[in-house]
């Protein structure tokens, strides 16, 4: 019966993402709680870091750029600067035209999903991180990413220098494409413009991403 159960799960998802452009594969990923997204994180050579998203068609492939303090272990608390590997899943999707959010999140916030959709991600792209007058550091949309299994970390909705925003691990786009395939953020993945479009629009909540490295990463010990 449970068999049973699962496969007729799985033959909906299969039916209701003919019309998005989500491939069979990815439909059953999903069910089977299989990563969607994965991203190879390279330390010595940012540049050669990649992430892969499968879709009808030849799979997306495109750069990143990472932490600028290195790469923590799977399960390590996210600090700055530091782009942590491991199993995550989505709660948020934030951009311009998008705002998807897991309802625990939208209660924690104080505000109404209405006044989140209408103002979260235009406030925390008109934040100024550096204090150079640059905006917009979000660029075109903001992906908010949770550890697998869940574990204690900072996120949280709070004021940055009077602006309400929601903070978390996340991959994000830029307002200096320049930066993608190095490693200058604070923490959080970054990725191109176009690349972004296709992840606002393809991603789920709940979808599941791996990030992955080639080298060694940094433990909860290490300085």
């Amino acid at each position: 019966m449970a068999f049973r159960s699962l496969a007729a799960v799985a033959l909906l998802t299969l039916l209701s993402s003919c019309g998005d452009g989500v491939t069979p594969r990815d439909a059953l990923n999903r069910v089977a709680g299989k990563p969607v997204l994965t991203i190879q994180l390279d330390g010595d050579d940012p540049s050669a870091s990649y992430g892969l998203l499968q879709r009808s068609g030849e799979p997306l492939r495109f750069s990143v750029g990472q932490g600028r303090y290195g790469i923590a272990c799977a399960g390590s608390r996210f600090q700055e600067g530091v782009t942590p590997l491991g199993r995550f899943r989505v709660n948020a999707i934030l951009s311009d035209d998008r705002f998807e959010m897991d309802p625990e999140l939208v209660e924690s916030s104080g505000k109404s999903e209405d006044e989140l959709r209408s103002t979260l991600f235009r406030n925390m792209n008109s934040i100024d991180f550096k204090g150079d007058g640059e905006t917009g550091e979000y660029g075109n949309g903001y992906i908010s990413l949770e550890p697998v299994p869940p574990s204690d970390q900072p996120f949280e909705f709070n004021s940055y220098d009077g602006t309400f925003r929601w903070y978390s691990f996340a991959i994000h786009g830029s307002n200096d494409q320049n930066r993608i395939g190095q490693a200058v953020t604070g923490g959080c993945i970054n990725a191109g413009r176009f690349t972004m479009d296709v992840l606002v629009e393809r991603l789920k909540l709940g979808d599941q991403v791996e990030i992955a490295s080639n080298t060694p990463c940094l433990s909860a010990s290490d300085p």
